[in-house]
C-alpha cells in the first residue's frame, strides 16, 4: 500500500538532509564534509550495503563495500574476495551495486531485475576466482522516456520507487529522469504568477496524462487534481531524488522553457504568448515568448521553487517545440539561448538534456546555445536506417545512444538487439565521436527484462557485446543453471524477437490484434504500430515448450515464472496474426458455420490469454486501478483518479482525441482485466453484429466503438488485485490448444 501521509512526513527529515548535503548546506553536508571515525565508519553501513540489505538481507554481512576512484573521469568497479567475504570497490555507491550484480550475475548466478528474479544463493557467497572488474565507456547512463510517468505507473508508491532505483543501479545507471513532483512546482510557481489555487488545479492534468503537459501537448485532462494530491507526489518525489543522491545517482529534473496556463498575457505585465494549435486532438498549452523579461520572471520562479523543493540537479531536461509544436514569429535560436540563459542563470553549470526525436532538437537550436552544455539522448539510434552520423546531425553535440523499445508501454517481447551490439561499438569507436552515453529509453518501463539487461550492459562490456554469448549466459543466471531446454528456447529468443534490426525502419514489435479495436482488416491495434510481425511467429513458438520443459529445480523463481507467461502470453499474441485473415476470408465466404468456429478459436484464445497474464502481478489492470485510487482522499477523488489512469490505457482522452487524433488503444496491453473485460467485449460484440449480418444477408449493425468503451470505463466490474493461477499448468494448457 502507499504509505500515509503522516509516514511519508516523517521521513523527509533524511529527505532534507540529501538535498542540503547536495547543495552543500546543512548540516548533512557539513557531516560528509567532516572526517569520519573509522570505527564509526566501519560500523555505520553505507549506501550500497543498506541497499542490498533490503535486496538479498541473507547475504548482505557478507559482502564489504568500498569507494575507488574514478578512472580518467570514467565510473569504475572491481570486486573480488573469497567465499563468504566479497569486497566490491566502485566510484559511486550505485556503481558499487553495478559491481555486485555483475559478479551475482557472472559468479554466484544470481539476478535481480525489475520483471522477475532468481536469488536462490547457498548460504556461503561463491569466491571470486579472479578480480572483476570494469571502466563505464561512457559518461552518461540515462534512464526513463518522459512518458515514463505516464505508461509505467503514476500512482506508484514509496516501495516501488526504493526497489526501482536499487535495479537502476544494479544496472549501471547514474542519470535518471524524474517528472513526480513538477506539477506541485509548476502550482507554486503561477501562484506567485496571479493565478489562484483552483485555476491550477483545473489546469494541471491527472498524474497518467501529466507527462504530455510537460511536453507543452496537453492540459486539463483527468483533473482537477486535488489539493492533497499535489502534497503526497510532492513529499514522493522529495524521497526518490534524496534516495538518488544517496546512492551517488543524478535526478533530471524538468527545466522551464515557457509552458504557461490560459490567460497569462493578461496577467504578466509585458508577457508575450504564442499559440500552440493542437496536439493529438487537444488544446495544446501557450507558450511564453522566452525573449521577454517576463518569461525570465516566471523562469526565475520556476527555478527557485523548485530548489526548494528538490535541490539543484546537474541536468535539466527541456524540448524546445516539441512534436508540432510553433514559434510563431518568434526565431527559434533566439528563443532557445534565451531558455537557456534562464537555465544558467539558476544552474550556471547544468546540462541541458534534449531529446532526439523527429525533428527535434531542431538545427537551429543547436547552432544557438552552448553544445558543450548540451546533452541529447537519441530516440532513434536503433530505429531509421538512415540515422548514420549524428556527429553531422547534431554538429558535434555529445549524445546517448538510445532505444525505445516499446510505445505506449505496449506487452511486446522483443528488441532490435543486433543494432545495439553493432551501431553502439562502431559509434563510440569512430573517429570524432560524441557518443557518451546511452539512454534507457521505452515509453513504458517495467518489461522485457532481457532487452533492459543486455542494453544496460553495452557501457560496461569490453569491447563489441557479443549477441551469441550474451545469450548463451542470460539463462544461466536468469534461472540459477545450465538447463539445455532454456539455452534452446532463449536461442529461439534470440533469432525471432530479439533477432530483429532497424533495417525495417521499426525499433519496436507489432502489438496484437486482439486488443484491437475489431474490425476484420486491422492490422494493428494501436494507430502507429508495425502493421505485421517481424520474425517468424512457428519459430518463435518454439520456445514456449523449450522453456516448458526447463528441469524443475529451476523452475521455482519469479524469472523464470516471468518468461514463461511473456512467451505463452506472445505466442498468443502472435496467433491472433493468423487468425483474423482467416475469420476475414470466412465471412467473405459467408461461410457461417466455418465463420463460428473461428469466432470460437478466437474467443477460446481470449479466455486463455487472460488466464496467462492473471499469473503476473504486474500484468492486472486491477492492481493499476487500485494503484490510482489509493491516492484519492475522497470517493469523487478516487473515480476521478481511476479514469485518469484506466482511460490512458483505452480511450487515452476525450472522443475527438481518442478518433482524429488516433490515440485510442496507444497504450494497449495484454493484462488480465483488459483483455477479458473490455477486449473480449468488444469482440463479442462485434461477431454477434458480422453472425446476425450472415443469418439476414444484410449489412452489419454499426457499433459505436467510443461510447461502449467509455461505458466500460466508467462501469466495469472489479478486477483482481493479486494474482491467481500456476503459469506452468496454464502454459501447458496453451502449448496443447495450439498444438505446440
Amino acid at each position: 500500500m502507499r504509505l500515509s501521509r503522516r509516514t511519508l512526513l516523517s521521513s523527509l527529515a533524511g529527505s532534507a538532509l540529501a538535498v542540503g548535503a547536495a547543495a552543500g548546506t546543512g548540516p548533512a553536508a557539513q557531516a560528509l564534509a567532516a572526517p569520519a571515525d573509522a570505527a564509526t565508519a566501519d560500523a555505520a553501513p553505507g549506501p550500497a550495503a543498506r541497499a542490498l540489505a533490503r535486496l538479498l538481507p541473507r547475504h548482505a554481512d557478507q559482502v564489504t563495500f568500498r569507494a575507488l576512484a574514478p578512472a580518467a573521469g570514467r565510473d569504475r568497479f572491481r570486486v573480488s574476495g573469497g567465499a563468504g567475504r566479497i569486497l566490491v570497490e566502485g566510484s559511486t555507491p550505485a556503481v558499487q551495486l553495478t559491481g555486485f550484480h555483475w559478479y551475482a550475475r557472472h559468479v554466484a548466478r544470481a539476478h535481480i531485475s525489475w520483471a522477475g528474479e532468481q536469488t536462490a544463493l547457498p548460504a556461503t557467497l561463491p569466491p571470486v576466482p579472479a578480480p572483476l572488474t570494469r571502466t563505464a565507456d561512457v559518461t552518461h547512463r540515462f534512464a526513463f522516456n518522459d512518458t515514463n510517468d505516464g505508461y509505467t505507473g503514476p500512482f506508484h508508491d514509496w516501495a516501488y520507487w526504493e526497489r526501482e532505483l536499487d535495479v537502476l543501479a544494479l544496472h549501471g545507471y547514474n542519470d535518471v529522469l524524474v517528472y513526480l513532483g513538477a506539477d506541485t512546482v509548476y502550482h507554486r510557481t503561477f501562484l506567485e504568477h496571479g493565478y489562484d489555487d483552483a485555476e491550477l488545479r483545473a489546469w494541471i492534468p491527472g498524474p497518467a496524462h501529466q507527462p504530455w503537459w510537460l511536453l507543452q501537448n496537453m492540459s486539463g485532462f483527468g483533473g482537477p487534481v486535488s489539493s492533497q494530491l499535489l502534497e503526497e507526489r510532492a513529499e514522493l518525489a522529495r524521497r526518490v531524488v534524496a534516495r538518488l543522491r544517496e546512492l551517488g545517482m543524478n535526478p533530471v529534473l524538468p527545466g522551464y522553457f515557457g509552458t504557461v496556463p490560459p490567460g497569462f498575457a493578461d496577467r504578466e505585465p509585458g508577457a508575450r504568448v504564442v499559440p500552440q494549435g493542437t496536439w493529438g486532438g487537444f488544446a495544446r498549452p501557450d507558450w511564453l515568448d522566452p525573449r521577454t523579461d517576463a518569461f525570465d520572471r516566471v523562469a526565475e520562479t520556476f527555478y527557485r521553487v523548485q530548489e526548494e523543493l528538490l535541490g539543484a540537479a546537474p541536468m535539466y531536461k527541456m524540448d524546445l517545440l516539441h512534436e508540432g509544436g510553433t514559434p510563431g514569429d518568434v526565431p527559434v535560436g533566439e528563443a532557445a539561448r534565451a531558455v537557456e540563459a534562464a537555465l544558467r542563470a539558476a544552474h550556471p553549470e547544468a546540462l541541458w538534456s534534449i531529446l532526439g526525436w523527429q525533428n527535434n532538437p531542431q538545427r537551429a537550436i543547436i547552432e544557438a546555445v552552448d553544445r558543450s552544455k548540451l546533452f541529447i539522448v537519441d530516440g532513434l539510434s536503433d530505429h531509421y536506417p538512415s540515422v548514420t552520423d549524428r556527429e553531422k546531425t547534431w554538429l558535434d553535440t555529445p549524445y546517448a545512444f538510445g532505444s525505445i523499445w516499446n510505445f505506449g508501454g505496449h506487452t511486446v517481447m522483443g528488441a532490435n538487439t543486433p543494432d545495439w551490439a553493432t551501431l553502439y561499438e562502431k559509434w563510440r569507436t569512430k573517429e570524432g565521436s560524441a557518443l557518451d552515453g546511452i539512454a534507457l529509453m521505452p515509453e513504458g518501463a517495467d518489461n522485457n527484462p532481457a532487452a533492459f539487461a543486455l542494453f544496460s550492459d553495452l557501457p560496461w562490456t569490453e569491447g563489441p557485446l557479443d549477441l551469441g554469448d550474451w545469450f548463451r549466459q542470460w539463462p544461466r543466471y536468469r534461472y540459477g543453471g545450465d538447463d539445455a531446454h532454456a539455452a534452446q528456447a532463449w536461442d529461439v529468443l534470440r533469432r525471432t524477437a530479439y533477432g530483429t534490426t532497424r533495417a525495417d525502419s521499426w525499433s519496436e514489435g507489432a502489438d496484437g490484434l486482439f486488443g484491437a479495436r475489431p474490425d476484420l482488416h486491422a492490422l494493428t491495434a494501436s494507430y502507429w504500430s508495425p502493421t505485421q510481425l517481424r520474425y517468424d511467429a512457428a519459430e518463435f513458438a518454439r520456445a514456449l515448450p523449450a522453456l516448458l520443459a526447463v528441469t524443475p529445480a529451476l523452475r521455482t523463481s519469479s524469472a523464470y515464472r516471468y518468461d514463461l507467461m511473456d512467451v505463452a502470453r506472445q505466442v498468443l499474441s502472435n496467433r491472433s496474426r493468423l487468425l483474423l485473415p482467416a475469420l476475414r476470408a470466412a465471412y467473405e465466404a459467408k461461410d457461417e458455420k466455418e465463420f463460428a468456429r473461428l469466432t470460437g478459436e478466437w474467443l477460446r484464445d481470449l479466455g486463455l490469454l487472460e488466464r496467462v497474464v492473471a499469473t503476473d502481478r504486474g500484468h492486472l489492470v486491477g492492481r493499476w486501478i487500485a494503484d490510482a485510487r489509493s491516492w484519492g482522499d475522497t470517493a469523487q477523488d478516487k473515480d476521478r483518479l481511476e479514469y485518469d489512469a484506466l482511460s490512458l490505457l483505452t480511450v487515452w482522452g476525450p472522443r475527438r482525441s481518442a478518433e482524429e487524433g488516433h490515440l485510442r488503444d496507444y497504450a494497449n496491453r495484454e493484462w488480465s482485466g483488459l483483455v477479458g473485460g473490455l477486449y473480449t467485449l468488444r469482440w463479442r460484440t462485434y461477431f454477434t453484429t458480422l453472425s446476425a449480418a450472415l443469418s439476414t444477408g444484410g449489412a452489419p449493425v454499426p457499433v459505436d466503438w467510443y461510447a461502449l468503451e467509455d461505458q466500460w470505463l466508467r462501469t466495469h466490474p472489479p478486477f483482481a488485485t493479486e494474482p491467481r493461477g500456476d503459469i506452468v499448468k496454464v502454459a501447458v494448457e496453451v502449448s496443447r490448444a495450439l498444438g505446440l
